[in-house]
């Protein structure tokens, strides 16, 4: 229910929203009117009964000139409360058209993702145990309060970079689901989400669950090739080196040293060689005559 008061038309704020999350955290936010100025600014006051005096907002919400765009708040009960909403502001010391609303709070929360997510998986059944707790909230206790959507997905192909192959979707009234098509061999993932079922919930669905992974993802060929091939090439390294040390083992030996043909002969080494070459050549000459009279 929206009310606007008297004013200059087009000065009243648009848009006003309002939405209740994490159990106890509201916030509400508006655009400023149409024909409204920059100079103009506006102050939000609310309450939760008729009888009750109204409250200004405590903790705004500005836009980059200054000017209130919208209202923060905390501790905010839902039970079966209506809010009472009144917006109104000066421009230039004039004022400007009011704007009013009622808000029956239970419909503008933002459900928290259920609670406690477990999956126990057993091979011999190939069947998944899927199980959870209601989500967070200020003002329902009872279990069958909520309904909530499943979605199960296949993540076993990595060539497809870990996308949805297939994906199951389930609306169920219970805090637990049997996934019946479970392989051993592959790994899926599940998330959650809830809405009302009958009671005083927001009938618009809540906030997922991270995704929760089970199963058992198996190793393809191109996964295990960058395993295998490391050792490969460090047993074909040895083996090339064993084999280069064998040949050189086999083919080395030891090398004698040149003879130092530029060092310089002493006097007495010089005396000493010729002496030797004058004995050298009188043997020649012995043998050759002993064989001549033969």
């Amino acid at each position: 229910m929206v009310i606007q008061g008297g004013g200059m038309n087009g000065t009243a704020i648009e848009n006003f929203a309002c939405v209740i999350f994490n159990v106890s955290f509201m916030n509400c936010t508006w655009h400023a009117g149409r024909t409204a100025s920059g100079d103009t600014q506006y102050f939000l006051y609310w309450k939760t009964s008729r009888k009750e005096d109204f409250t200004e907002c405590q903790n705004y919400i500005k836009d980059n000139w200054g000017r209130h765009t919208g209202c923060r708040f905390q501790n905010v009960t839902i039970e079966n409360k209506r809010a009472y909403f009144l917006v109104n502001g000066s421009r230039s010391g004039k004022n400007i058209q009011s704007y009013e609303k009622i808000i029956v709070l239970y419909k503008i929360e933002k459900l928290t993702p259920p609670l406690n997510v477990t999956v126990n998986c057993t091979e011999a059944s190939h069947g998944c145990e899927i199980r959870w707790q209601p989500p967070r909230t200020s003002h329902v206790k009872k279990h069958n309060c909520f309904k909530y959507e499943l979605v199960i997905e296949n993540k076993s192909d990595p060539e497809k970079n870990i996308k949805t192959i297939s994906k199951t979707e389930k609306s169920i009234t219970v805090n637990s689901y049997i996934f019946e098509s479970f392989s051993t061999e592959k790994r899926y993932s599940v998330k959650i989400r809830a809405t009302d079922n009958g009671c005083l919930v927001s009938p618009s669905w809540g906030e997922w669950t991270a995704p929760i992974e089970f199963g058992k993802e198996k190793l393809t060929s191109t996964s295990s090739y960058p395993f295998f091939l490391i050792p490969m090439l460090a047993v074909s390294l040895m083996l090339f080196l064993c084999t280069v040390n064998s040949y050189l083992s086999r083919t080395s030996a030891t090398v004698p040293q040149p003879r130092d043909l530029f060092r310089e002969l002493s006097p007495t080494d010089f005396q000493v060689e010729h002496k030797n070459q004058l004995i050298k050549h009188e043997t020649e000459e012995i043998i050759t005559i002993i064989e001549e009279v033969t």
